[in-house]
C-alpha cells in the first residue's frame, strides 16, 4: 500500500486557490492539481491539491475556525542568493511581512523560511567555530545575506 502524505494548510478567507496558483508560479516543478468545493453543513469549503517543487500540499479553505501560524512554515532551500532574493521579494510583496533569520509571512498569512543552500553548509559545519559564527550572523538578519554570513565566518577564523 502506498500512502500519499501532504501538509494541509487551513485558509479562512476564500483565497486558497489564488494562493496555490501564486505559490506554483514561483517554484519550478509545481502545479495546481485537483480542486473540490462543497458544503458540509457548516458552510462552504474548498480543497485544493497542489505540488511545490514536486512536494504535495493541500489547502483546505473552510472559514474562520482555525488560523495559520508560524508553528507551520514552508521551508525553501534555494541554490543561491539570487533565487533567495527573488522568492523573498515575491513572497513579501503585497502585504507580506519580513521576520527574522530568513523567515517571512506572505500576503495570505503562510509562514516561509527562504535561505540559500550555503547557509545550511555553514551553520551545520563540523567546524564548531564556523557553525557558531554563521549562526550568530544569521540571527541578526531578516532576509538571509549569505555574503555577510561568509564575511562573519572569515572574520571569526
Amino acid at each position: 500500500m502506498t500512502n500519499t502524505i501532504r501538509t494541509c494548510l487551513w485558509f479562512r478567507d476564500g483565497r486558497g486557490r489564488e494562493a496555490a496558483e501564486f505559490y506554483c508560479s514561483l517554484i519550478p516543478n509545481s502545479r495546481v492539481g485537483r480542486t473540490f468545493s462543497g458544503d458540509a453543513g457548516a458552510g462552504p469549503f474548498s480543497v485544493i491539491d497542489f505540488t511545490l517543487g514536486g512536494v504535495p500540499y493541500q489547502i483546505l479553505d473552510a472559514g474562520p475556525h482555525f488560523t495559520l501560524s508560524e508553528a507551520v512554515s514552508i521551508s525553501v532551500e534555494t541554490p543561491d542568493q539570487a533565487e533567495t532574493d527573488r522568492l523573498w521579494a515575491a513572497l513579501t510583496a503585497e502585504g507580506g511581512e519580513e521576520s527574522v533569520c530568513g523567515w517571512l509571512k506572505d500576503r495570505f498569512g503562510v509562514s516561509w523560511q527562504v535561505f540559500p543552500r550555503r547557509l545550511t553548509e555553514l551553520t551545520m559545519s563540523s567546524d564548531g567555530a564556523v557553525s557558531q559564527a554563521a549562526t550568530a550572523a544569521m540571527m541578526k538578519q531578516r532576509k538571509i545575506d549569505i555574503a555577510a554570513i561568509e564575511a562573519a565566518v572569515r572574520e571569526a577564523a
